[in-house]
Order: C-alpha cells, then structure tokens, then sequence
C-alpha cells in the first residue's frame, strides 16, 4: 500500500487515530489557517473575485477524491447547448501532459486536439461526451475563460473542479458529495479529505448528493436532511450501472464473465461493487489519474471505468472493456431560477 493509498484509508475512517494521524491532525492546523485567511479576505472584498463577460457555474466539492463530477459536468455542458448557448468547460488539467501554465484547446466543440495522455482523462472524457462544448484547459482560469469568451464568442461557462478556486467570480457554485462517504473523518488536509472548513457552506448554492448505488433510499433521505440543516437546496444525482462494453468493438459483455477489475480513480470502491454481477476474479488499483503502460495489465478480460478506459484505447488488445454508468439528474431544477 502506497503512502497516498494509506492517507485516503486514514481520511474515510471515522475512528483514525495513532502517530501518523496525530502528525496529519497538527499539520491541518496550518492548512485550515491558510484556508480562512483567503476566505476571509475574499469574504470581506480585500481580495476581489473578477468577473468576465459570461455566466459561470462552478460545479466542485469540499473533498478531495472523486464524487462523480464530471458526468454532472457534462450533463450541464449538454443542457446549455441544446439551448443554443455557445457553452465551454474550464478544468485545471490535472494528469495531463500539456502545461497547464498556457491555454490549451482540447476540443473545439467540433474535433479533438489531443489524447487523453496529453489532456488529462477528465478533459479528455468531457471532449467526447459533450459534443458542442469547448473544453479547455488551464491554470489560469480567467485567462482561460477570457480567451473562450473572445475566440469563440461563449456565453456559458462552466469550471470543473473550481470551487475552491475564488480568483474568478461565479454565478452560481453547485458543490457535490458522495452518499456513503460524504466527509469521511471531517477533519481538513492533510488529516481528513476537507479542502475547506465550515465558512465554506456559506458560499454553496447549490448542493447535489451522488447516489452511486441501486438502492438510492440514503441519498434521498441526505438530500432532504442537508436542504433542512444547511438551508441550501439540495437533489440527487442517482449513477447507476448500465452495460458492459468493448472499448474497441462496442460488443457488450455477458453478465457472468469472468474478468479482472482496473481502476485508477479517487474512490474506487463502489465501481467494483458495480460489477457484481460479474465474476471479478481480482481487483488492482492503480493511484488516481494513473497513466498506464500496456505491460501493467493483466491477460484476460478486463473491465475499467470509462474515464481510464480512455487511456488504453491504443493498447494492442481486443479483450478490455469499461463500464457504462447511467447519470439522472434534474438539470433544471439544479439551475431553478439562477440562469
């Protein structure tokens, strides 16, 4: 078990304690510090958020680890569109190879410009799931969306993973968590998966519970009790699995297959409760947003999620298949009356 898998065991564990906990609790000391003075200063204008010519909805999380944004995302990206809004998706562009420090046009809405090695997974994903929309990635937000706004006359845009990130104003903050986990220890970085502490809330306009089960009974009753508690509105997001399929040839796998689970995502856990019925003869996690060598994997069939099975398109092999998820949402009733 890697030093990352081991502090992600640490955070989700309600009972963690010992000296490697005690050494993460003192250093959250200065990282929740850090994160109320910049709060603080945005909160009470010293710092000064800045606005650009476009409506902006930031879809993010509280926590580190993967919620299931990105198919949200999308989602939103696609509601846009089919309004005749020209609509752009702004992500840091984390675990691709490009620099981040310029502006780099992964689709134009048209074609792709780059793999998923060079994008990033979750860019790249976004690119071929939300047809119309201008994905780019950057660093520097603002730039990134003045650029889209000037280059190709956007009027939405929608910044994946930018709710921590303050430097450019929001219309509206939509923050997700995930049902079973929610804020694992409730501790801040490094201790617990917080990125931020309590005065966050305040700024959420949105909140969406991400119901990745069959049973969405939990995440019903969390949405009405978060709406209740924290005063903010708050629906499900129900992903369900769906089908099986051969990331070549499209051919949807039998149910009683055996096969090998891969995954390199934030939480991987219930992607494998997902194969259940299938006969998942071993399990391999590789660290999130791992870029795979072909050599990594296992002979034999192989199911991934779809945000890795990107990354393996180009492999010489015919017997690796990913696992379509089926996401509902209300998009409207996520908007109301904020567009």
């Amino acid at each position: 078990m890697n030093l990352k898998t081991q502090i992600t065991k640490i955070h989700y564990d309600k009972n963690a304690k010992g000296i490697s906990f005690g050494i993460l609790k003192f250093l959250s000391i200065f990282y929740g510090a850090g994160s109320r003075l910049k709060n603080a200063l945005y909160d009470n204008n010293i710092l000064k958020s800045e606005k650009v010519n476009a409506y902006v909805i930031s879809v993010g999380n509280v926590t580190t680890g993967g919620v299931g944004k990105t198919p949200v995302v999308s989602l939103i990206g696609k509601y846009f569109i089919s309004k005749g809004e020209k609509t752009a998706i702004i992500s840091r562009g984390y675990g691709g190879e490009l620099s981040n420090k310029q502006i780099n046009v992964i689709s134009d809405g048209k074609e792709i410009f780059y793999n998923a090695r060079l994008a990033g997974d979750e860019p790249y994903w976004l690119a071929k799931n939300t047809t119309g929309a201008i994905i780019i990635t950057s660093k520097n937000r603002i730039e990134a969306a003045k650029y889209a706004i000037k280059k190709y006359g956007v009027t939405k845009i929608i910044l994946d993973d930018g709710f921590q990130h303050r430097k450019l104003h929001r219309d509206i903050d939509i923050v997700l968590a995930d049902s079973e986990k929610l804020y694992g220890n409730e501790n801040l970085l490094p201790a617990g998966p917080l990125r931020e502490g309590k005065e966050a809330f305040r700024r959420i306009n949105r909140m969406v519970i991400v119901s990745k089960n069959t049973d969405h009974t939990k995440a019903d009753k969390l949405a009405k009790i978060t709406a209740k508690k924290m005063k903010i509105p708050t629906i499900v997001c129900y992903t369900e699995p769906d089908y099986v399929y051969n990331i070549k040839t499209g051919e949807v796998l039998k149910d009683d297959s055996n096969a090998v689970a891969v995954s390199a995502i934030g939480q991987p856990e219930q992607f494998y409760k997902f194969l259940g019925n299938y006969r998942i003869t071993k399990s391999i996690t590789f660290d999130d947003h791992h870029r795979y060598k072909e050599s990594e994997l296992p002979a034999g069939t192989i199911i991934t999620t779809e945000k890795d099975a990107v990354k393996m398109k180009d492999f010489n092999r015919d017997d690796i298949y990913a696992l379509k998820l089926r996401t509902r949402i209300n998009i409207e009733e996520l908007l109301n009356d904020k567009v």
